[in-house]
C-alpha cells in the first residue's frame, strides 16, 4: 500500500518528496451531481489535493439521528476524489467554523443550559461549556468523531484511499488553549485508527500557533496575505516539520446588509509561498451555496448573518466556472506542477424566464399545521422547545387578566431577538424587529385581545465567544415596563412542505396579476423550461423570505442585499414544469418571479 509521512521538514509519498497543492471543497455546500465536475476542474488549475470540513449539525440534527445520504455521503465524496487520482484532506472538529450554522456545532447540545443575555459582546456564565473536556460537550463530540472516523479510516491512504491528512479541532488557539483538550482529541483519532499525519490550523499571531497544537500534531497556518513573514513566524514556533498554510485565504465572505466583497489577486502571495517550498490548501477553491437554512452569522458587537450564497470570491464560482482568479492561480502553480492540457469551459449565459405567481397562502391558514402551541414554562427561546433552526411562533392571549393593557399607546418591549421578528396585535403588523439593528421597542394603541410574534432564526453565530446561544425571544416581554408572562411556543416545521403544498392545490389562484402580500405568505407558481440547466432566481422586488424549487429549499433571500439571486442548480429542475415556491414574510407588492442570464451578487467592495 502507498505510504504518506512527515520526514524531516518534508511530506514524503512513497518515500519520496510531496508537496500538497490542495483546494477546499466542501461537499455539504454542492449538490452531489456536481461533486465530480468540481474536483475534475481543480486537478485542472493544478492541483493534486482536495480539503474539506465534516459539519457535524448537519450529519447529527438530533442526537443519534445519523444522515450521511445526498449532500451529506462523506464516503462518496473522499470516493470521488480518489477516482479523480487526487488525494484528500479532512478536517473534522468537532468544530469547524466555515461561516457554516453554529460554526458546525449542533443546536441541541445548548438546549438544556439556561439562554443568555448579552451585553457589550459579554457572555454570562451558563452556556454548555463547548470545546473542553465538560462531558455534556466531550460525550457527544466523542460520539460524532466516531461515526466520522468510520467512515474516514478506510479511505485513507494505507489503505488504498486518498486521505492523506486529518486536522484535529480548528483555530483552537483562537479561542483557548487546553492541551489536554487537544490531548484527548487526538488520542481518540488513533483510537479509531486513524493513521496519517495529524495537523492543526491557527493564525500565525500572538500565541494561537502554540495554544492550539501540541508537539507531535503538525501545527500549520491560516491568512491571505503577508506569506513571507507569516511562514517565517510559523517555523520560528515549529523548528522542524513541513511549512503549510492549510487555509491560504483567497477571498471572503459576505453577509446580510454589507457588500458583495472581491479581493484583489493574491497570485502574487501564491507565488511567495510555493516559492519559500510551503505546501497550500486554498480557502476556497470553490465556495458553494448555503443550502437550507445552514448559513452562519457573526457578531462582534452587531449580528451580520452569511448570505445564502458562499461563492467566497473563489477561483471556482459559485456555480462551478473559473473566475480571473482560477487563471492568475493556474498560471502560478504552472511554475511547480506540470498542468493538465484540459481547460475548464466559461459559465453559459442562463436562459431567462419570467411569469407570475398563480397560488397565494397566508401563513395563518396553514401555521397550525406546520407546529402547535404549547405553555413556554418561562423559557422563551426555540430551543426549549426542540427548534434548533427557522422559525417559532409566540402568542399571548389576554382574557381580561390583570396583564391585558388598558386602551392608550403602549410600549412592547423585547428582552432580546434572535434573530428577527414580525409582531402582529389583534392581527395587525405594527413592526418588525431585527437584531443586527439592535431593536427592542415598538408602539402599539389599543387594549389588545391577542398578541403574535414571528421569529426568525436567522443563522447561529459561528465564530466567537457567542457559539452556543440560543435563539428566539432571551429574556422577558413587558408592555409599558410590565413583564406579560405565560405566553405560547409553536415550533414552526417550514420545511415541512406537504401541508403546504395541499393546502395551496385549494387556496387563492392569482390570474395574470402581480401578487400584493399583506403578511407572511406562501406563493406558488411553475416554471416551465425545456430542459435541467442552471439557473438564477431574481429576488430583487421581494422583501424577505425563503425559496424553494420542486421541494428544494435554496435558501434565504432579502431585500438588504448584496445577494439579488438565489442559485437554482439543473439538478434540482427537471425538463418541463417545475414548481416554485416563495415564502415572503414582509409586505411586497406587484410581486412576479423570473430568472437571469446570470448571478447577480450585489454591489462590489472594493
Amino acid at each position: 500500500m502507498a505510504s504518506f509521512e512527515i520526514t524531516g521538514d518534508t511530506f514524503a509519498l512513497d518515500g519520496q518528496p510531496f508537496r500538497v497543492l490542495s483546494g477546499t471543497i466542501h461537499y455539504f455546500r454542492v449538490p452531489r451531481e456536481y461533486w465530480v465536475d468540481r474536483i475534475h476542474k481543480a486537478r485542472l488549475m493544478g492541483l493534486n489535493t482536495i480539503e474539506t470540513y465534516v459539519p457535524w449539525n448537519l450529519h447529527e440534527p438530533d442526537p443519534g439521528a445519523w444522515e450521511a445520504t445526498g449532500r451529506l455521503d462523506l464516503a462518496a465524496f473522499l470516493q470521488a476524489i480518489a477516482d479523480e487520482g487526487m488525494h484528500a484532506i479532512v478536517r473534522p472538529g468537532p468544530y469547524i467554523c466555515a461561516e457554516l450554522d453554529g460554526g458546525g456545532l449542533p443546536g441541541w447540545l445548548f438546549k438544556d443550559s439556561p439562554p443568555v443575555a448579552h451585553e457589550d459582546n459579554r457572555v454570562a456564565a451558563g452556556h454548555t461549556p463547548v470545546r473542553t473536556l465538560a462531558p455534556e460537550f466531550m460525550v457527544p463530540a466523542s460520539n460524532y468523531l466516531r461515526r466520522v472516523y468510520d467512515i474516514v479510516a478506510p479511505f485513507q491512504i494505507s489503505r488504498g484511499g486518498p486521505v492523506i491528512l486529518v486536522q484535529i479541532e480548528n483555530e483552537y488557539g483562537a479561542y483557548g488553549n487546553d492541551h489536554a483538550y487537544l490531548r484527548s482529541l487526538t488520542d481518540l483519532t488513533r483510537q479509531c485508527g486513524i493513521d496519517v499525519p495529524l495537523t492543526t490550523v491557527d493564525q500565525p499571531a500572538g500565541t494561537m500557533l502554540e495554544d492550539g497544537s501540541l508537539p507531535d500534531l503538525l501545527a500549520t497556518g491560516s491568512f491571505g496575505s503577508r506569506a513571507k513573514e507569516r511562514l517565517a513566524k510559523l517555523r520560528d514556533v515549529q523548528r522542524t516539520g513541513p511549512l503549510m498554510c492549510s487555509e491560504f485565504w483567497d477571498g471572503w465572505f459576505d453577509s446580510w446588509g454589507q457588500y458583495h466583497h472581491t479581493t484583489l489577486s493574491s497570485a502574487c502571495e501564491l507565488a511567495d509561498l510555493l516559492e519559500a517550498g510551503a505546501s497550500v490548501n486554498l480557502y476556497m477553491f470553490h465556495g458553494g451555496t448555503n443550502f437550507g437554512l445552514t448559513n452562519g452569522a457573526n457578531d462582534k458587537g452587531q449580528y451580520r448573518a452569511i448570505t445564502t450564497s458562499y461563492d467566497y470570491d473563489a477561483p471556482l464560482d459559485e456555480t462551478g466556472h473559473p473566475t480571473a482568479k482560477y487563471w492568475e492561480f493556474r498560471e502560478v502553480l504552472s511554475r511547480f506542477t506540470d498542468l493538465p492540457d484540459e481547460v475548464p469551459s466559461e459559465r453559459p449565459v442562463a436562459p431567462v424566464h419570467a411569469g407570475t405567481f398563480t397560488g397565494a397562502l397566508a401563513l395563518s391558514a396553514i401555521a397550525d399545521q406546520l407546529g402547535e402551541f404549547r405553555p413556554s414554562g418561562g423559557a422563551l427561546t426555540m430551543d426549549s422547545v426542540g427548534q434548533y433552526r427557522g422559525f417559532a411562533r409566540y402568542r399571548r392571549i389576554f382574557d381580561d387578566d390583570e396583564f391585558r393593557p388598558s386602551a392608550g399607546p403602549h410600549i412592547l418591549r423585547i428582552g432580546e431577538i434572535r434573530d428577527r421578528a414580525i409582531v402582529e396585535v389583534d392581527g395587525r403588523r405594527i413592526g418588525v424587529l431585527e437584531r443586527m439593528d439592535h431593536d427592542q421597542v415598538l408602539t402599539f394603541d389599543g387594549s389588545p385581545s391577542r398578541i403574535e410574534i414571528l421569529v426568525e432564526d436567522m443563522g447561529r453565530v459561528n465564530y466567537g465567544p457567542r457559539i452556543g446561544e440560543h435563539k428566539g425571544i432571551v429574556g422577558s416581554v413587558s408592555i409599558d415596563g410590565t413583564d406579560v408572562p405565560d405566553w405560547e411556543i409553536a415550533p414552526l416545521d417550514i420545511e415541512n412542505l406537504m401541508p403546504v403544498g395541499e393546502a395551496l392545490r385549494q387556496a387563492v389562484v392569482v390570474e395574470n396579476n402581480e401578487v400584493t402580500v399583506t403578511a407572511p405568505t406562501f406563493l406558488r407558481a411553475h416554471v416551465t423550461i425545456d430542459g435541467p440547466t442552471d439557473l438564477f432566481l431574481d429576488t430583487q422586488g421581494w422583501g424577505h423570505g425563503l425559496a424553494w424549487i420542486n421541494g428544494h429549499l435554496l435558501g434565504r433571500y432579502s431585500r438588504r442585499g448584496p445577494q439579488r439571486t438565489l442559485y437554482v442548480p439543473a439538478p434540482y429542475l427537471r425538463a418541463g414544469e417545475n414548481e416554485l415556491l416563495v415564502f415572503e414574510t414582509d409586505p411586497a407588492e406587484g410581486l412576479s418571479w423570473a430568472t437571469l442570464a446570470g448571478p447577480d451578487l450585489g454591489p462590489v467592495d472594493w
